[in-house]
């Protein structure tokens, strides 16, 4: 994937570039509070993009209201943009999923997604930007 613009290379870099719930999130797999982020009831079209890095995630047509209080998207919109791995943190078995890009934390997937595709990618807002005149977004 090509870089979008020139990342961090230390974690005071990161400090600098990211917002204190950007970093604690994206860099340290902290979350948000439920129903706190700027994205989980949007419902424009658009593109979801890496904070971190702009990378396209999500598209606005893959969003769904799960009703947790983070948005929620049943496929990326490109799977060579995320990386998807194993996390047995704070007592629980799960997905976690990662910006392929820079390497930033963006949430986790569930099986128990509402659409054909079964998944939940549940995602932190602040780990996001929205694009709106993207033209990729119906994917």
């Amino acid at each position: 994937m090509e870089e979008k613009e020139k990342l961090p290379k230390t974690e005071e870099g990161w400090k600098k570039k990211l917002s204190p719930d950007q970093y604690e999130v994206m860099r340290k797999q902290g979350t948000e509070r439920p129903f706190s982020g700027a994205f989980w009831n949007v419902h424009e079209t658009g593109m979801y993009k890496c904070a971190a890095c702009g990378a396209e995630l999500f598209s606005s047509g893959a969003k769904f209201d799960s009703g947790t209080g983070w948005p929620s998207f049943d496929e990326p919109a490109n799977l060579e943009h995320v990386e998807l791995r194993e996390d047995n943190s704070h007592g629980m078995h799960r997905t976690e999923v990662i910006c392929k890009n820079c390497g930033s934390h963006l949430g986790h997937l569930f099986d128990d997604g509402p659409t054909k595709t079964g998944k939940r990618y549940c995602i932190n807002s602040v780990c996001l930007s929205f694009d709106p005149s993207s033209k990729k977004s119906d994917l």
